[in-house]
């Protein structure tokens, strides 16, 4: 067997990022809480995003509800479920920041859990509603530059029902980017897979207010 056909052979028997899984199949999900000056400074203000305006007041928003296995994730499944209408996507403008995204949501992960695009949007909402946001991180007036631990301490301390097993922290070009929460399909909270957990080691990290 040539090198190149035992490559292909081990890509194709893996399950991650695949994309057309079967609707439904899936382990637990990941809630990505994205902190939104972070995608403004690095995406939105590119796009002029009205997410991004001064006064819009989003801070952490809903990246979306994502399903996971236990090592890897599917993504754009074959479903018999209805496209979102327009007002169920812009329904979730409060929460997403723009109805775009949760169109995109619906697509990519919405599409493999097995519900209608309805019923992702509700549970999605539920996952975000159940997540203390910190108070005191929307209150900052200034950038400021910490360790990204930081951020993962203050959602624990609001939410004790978690330990430091169940979520994680991102960033992105020098930035805290999300905070990621595993949760069963029953929305409890649950560790995460190796996969997920993988924690922002920066102590400069840049968190900026909201606008």
């Amino acid at each position: 067997m040539t090198r190149v056909l035992m490559v292909l052979l081990m890509l194709l028997g893996s399950r991650a990022w695949a994309g057309g899984e079967r609707a439904g199949d899936f382990d637990y999900y990941v809630l990505a809480l994205s902190w939104t000056p972070t995608w403004c400074a690095l995406e939105g203000d590119d796009r002029n995003s009205p997410q991004c305006d001064a006064g819009q007041g989003y801070g952490f928003t809903l990246h979306g509800l994502w399903p996971q296995y236990e090592d890897g994730w599917p993504s754009f499944c074959p479903t018999a479920a209805r496209p979102p209408s327009r007002a169920e996507t812009g329904a979730m403008v409060d929460i997403m920041g723009s109805s775009g995204l949760a169109w995109h949501q619906w697509r990519k992960h919405g599409s493999c859990t097995g519900l209608s695009a309805q019923d992702y949007f509700r549970l999605s909402r539920l996952a975000y509603d159940r997540v203390t946001r910190p108070d005191l991180l929307r209150r900052l007036d200034r950038p400021v530059r910490l360790p990204a631990q930081v951020i993962e301490d203050a959602f624990l301390e609001e939410n004790p029902a978690l330990t430091d097993e169940m979520l994680t922290v991102t960033c992105r070009d020098g930035r805290v980017q999300e905070v990621r929460l595993c949760l069963t399909r029953d929305l409890d909270p649950r560790a995460c897979a190796p996969d997920v957990a993988r924690d922002c080691t920066l102590q400069d990290a840049l968190f900026e207010p909201m606008r």
